[in-house]
Formats: structure tokens, sequence, C-alpha cells
């Protein structure tokens, strides 16, 4: 990944706290066939290993599992907040004219040695997790025993678990930190004002002289 300094996010909470918040990842894996990529819920387990493990499923029928069945090495991307930013916004923009559009973007990228799990009770606690996690909030939380044993029992044979213990977690906040501080100013009210929240609340993190 492209990182310039500026924009590098070395904080492990704050990373951490991004595939929280964001949690459906690009999961990149090298197959015999060519790369391939699937979108996959993770849970993060950030107390386990030196960076945490990230933990999933997919289905038995979907073929990325067998890839990983004797371990291999995984990219898994989290996106998050992302807006269009114009140059209408800059200073230099009125001054002088010159100025561009640009994308601002908050991302993570995870790496490391995924492997399969197909342990029933290694599955049952996943799903209990994500379950508990993705369910908080809701007016009439869902847990998996208001389901039949037997129905629990046969969806969780027709899945395989993916554990990947965190190698490596880079993490970048491309957030306007290369513009002056005005500028900072004016892209966060401009966020706001177009109601893009979640972009406009990382670029007023970063207002400060640079």
């Amino acid at each position: 990944m492209y990182l310039p300094p500026a924009f590098a996010e070395d904080r492990l909470e704050v990373k951490h706290g991004l595939i929280r918040a964001y949690p459906l990842a690009t999961l990149i894996v090298s197959s015999a066939d060519g790369p391939t990529a699937d979108l996959i819920p993770f849970v993060l387990y950030p107390d386990e290993g030196e960076h945490g493990v990230l933990r999933a499923h997919v289905a038995r029928a979907n073929p990325v599992w067998k890839a990983l069945t004797a371990g291999a090495p995984v990219l898994a991307v989290f996106q998050g907040p992302e807006a269009y930013i114009t140059p209408s916004w800059y200073e230099v923009k009125r001054i002088t004219g010159k100025a561009v559009p640009t994308w601002n973007y908050a991302m993570v990228q995870v790496r490391g040695t995924a492997h399969t799990v197909q342990d029933p009770a290694w599955l049952r606690r996943l799903l209990e997790d994500l379950t508990k996690i993705h369910e908080a909030g809701m007016p009439d939380p869902w847990s998996i025993d208001d389901a039949p044993d037997d129905y629990i029992a046969s969806m969780t044979r027709a899945i395989v678990g993916i554990e990947l213990p965190i190698t490596s977690i880079q993490g970048k906040w491309k957030v306007s930190q290369n513009r002056e501080v005005k500028d900072r100013v004016n892209v966060a009210e401009g966020l706001r004002a177009r109601g893009d929240d979640g972009m406009a609340a990382l670029v007023a993190a970063h207002i400060t002289p640079g």
C-alpha cells in the first residue's frame, strides 16, 4: 500500500476501532486459479496475539476456504469512511485556481496466515460472538438460542471457520492532513453541509497546525 508518512495511522487501538466499526472486509487470497476477493464480516479478538486475531466463517460452498486449509498468506482490507473532496473548499482555488479534486478515506490492511477451522464448538462461539455484536441495540435482539438446536447444528455444518492471526496491520487515514489548517476547516464544514458526517469528523480531528 502506498502510505505517505502524513497519512499513516500507527495507533493500534485506532486501527482496531475501524475494524470494529466496519467489520465487512475484502479478503484477498492467492489461489491456484489466481487471486480471489470475498466480502466477509470478521470478529476482532484484540487481546489475542501481538496485534489481535480475526475470525470469520464462509459457506462451505464457497471455494475460498479450500485455499486456506493448509494455511495461506492473505490480505484483509477494511474500508472506513470515504468522501469526494472538491477543490472549491480550498483557499488556493479562490486565489490562484491551482487546485484539483481528491478523495479522502480511512482504511486498515491486515496481513497474516489464515487457516480454516471446522470444530463445532469453535464455530458455535464465533456465531454467538458475531450475533451478540451485531444484534446489540436491536429492539428485540435475536439469539442463536431462539432457533431450534437441530437447525443451528445443520447450519453450522454448512459453514467453515477462518482464523487469521494478525502479523501486520497498517492504517491509512487520508483526511486532508497535507492541507493548510484553513483548508481542513473548510473541508470539514463542507462535508458536514453535504451530510458526510463520518468523514467530517475525521478531518476535524486532524485540524491542527501542520
